[in-house]
């Protein structure tokens, strides 16, 4: 077991199977180094995190969302990785998208959930640049929705 996979463990996260893609794209692309992963929502076994920050959730429980995203964005790293987390060299950039009220302007601290997350369990090689935008609508009606880019090691 990897580092990274003990320190999950400790942590009690447990990375799902991925699912499918709903739509026309695949789950990951690869060009040299870099793993270019889609977008992740706040999807969990349980249905996971849905609604509208600023008006049906709070900062708190959009950064829950946030964090279901990092965690569903290991579990495809892992896939893209060949099963071996280890391999991540460096999240170089995270995308987000909070489904925000109209009057909700704490965007970056939403996302926080998810970057805490990625440096959490990657130290260093989880530090990332990204961006964090609200947005109207997001699929399904869920909260958030965050992609990545990451750099492997072969």
């Amino acid at each position: 077991m990897s580092a990274i996979e003990e320190r999950l463990t400790r942590m009690g996260v447990i990375l799902p199977t991925p699912p499918a893609p709903v739509a026309n794209y695949v789950p990951s692309v690869r060009t040299g180094a870099l793993v270019h992963i889609s977008g992740q929502v706040s999807s969990a076994a349980d249905g996971g995190i849905k609604g509208t920050v600023g008006v049906d959730l709070d900062i708190a429980q959009g950064q829950a969302a946030a964090r279901l995203c990092a965690i569903n964005l290991l579990a495809q790293m892992r896939l893209a990785a060949d099963g071996d987390l280890s391999r991540i060299k460096r999240v170089v950039k995270l995308g987000a998208f909070v489904q925000a009220g109209p009057a909700f302007i704490d965007i970056p601290a939403v996302v926080n959930g998810c970057s805490d997350l990625m440096v959490e369990v990657l130290g260093d090689a989880g530090r990332h640049a990204r961006s964090a935008v609200g947005v109207f609508r997001l699929p399904l009606g869920f909260a958030v929705e965050v992609d990545a880019v990451v750099e492997l090691e072969d």
